[in-house]
């Protein structure tokens, strides 16, 4: 059966997106982050994603530049099947990507009986606030980036249960940024 894992940069203070949704402080150019994003991005699975980070990842995956800069991770995001959850689109037209309208638990939950790998979130703090209260998340790892926006958006905006995590691992990369990876206690 498999897991699904949140994969999200926050900042110090808590926010995966500035109050405009930037995130290009969680860009890094480094060749330590780059090989463990690359080394991460070599797995199989199933991303998935709200609206809003699917445009902007489709935005910039299958571009020459972004095969120019990651080509191991852009040829993973662009060939890897993906989910957008929406109530706006209709279709979408980056490679094989699947528009899902209705609820999202109860297709997350389908999806977690099907065999094959691990699912993967990636941004989208809509679905992250969504889907925590039904426990259905197996894991969040979370890069906190040694930077403090002062304000922005949480992914758990909106969420009113406590759930108590036990973690699982951590890594300090070079540039200041931590990994930490929790599990449902």
């Amino acid at each position: 059966m498999p897991r699904l894992i949140v994969f999200n940069s926050i900042t110090l203070d808590g926010y995966f997106t500035d109050r405009k949704g930037d995130i290009s402080w969680a860009h890094k150019n480094d060749p330590e982050w780059n090989a463990f994003v690359t080394d991460n991005a070599s797995g199989g699975g199933r991303l998935l994603f709200g609206r809003v980070t699917y445009e902007l990842m489709a935005s910039f995956w299958p571009t020459p530049e972004a095969m120019k800069q990651m080509p191991v991770v852009a040829e993973r995001m662009n060939n890897l099947p993906k989910v957008v959850f929406s109530r706006t689109m209709d279709k979408a037209s980056w490679n094989n990507t699947k528009v899902v309208n209705g609820n999202i638990g109860a297709e997350v939950r389908r999806m977690k009986e099907e065999p094959g790998e691990d699912m993967v979130i990636m941004g989208s703090g809509t679905i992250v606030s969504q889907l925590t209260p039904e426990r259905l998340i197996d894991e969040y790892q979370l890069v906190v980036n040694p930077i403090i926006l002062g304000e922005g958006r949480t992914m758990f905006e909106g969420v009113k249960v406590k759930l108590s995590l036990k973690q699982t691992k951590t890594r300090t990369f070079d540039n200041g940024s931590v990994l930490l990876c929790y599990e449902p206690a």
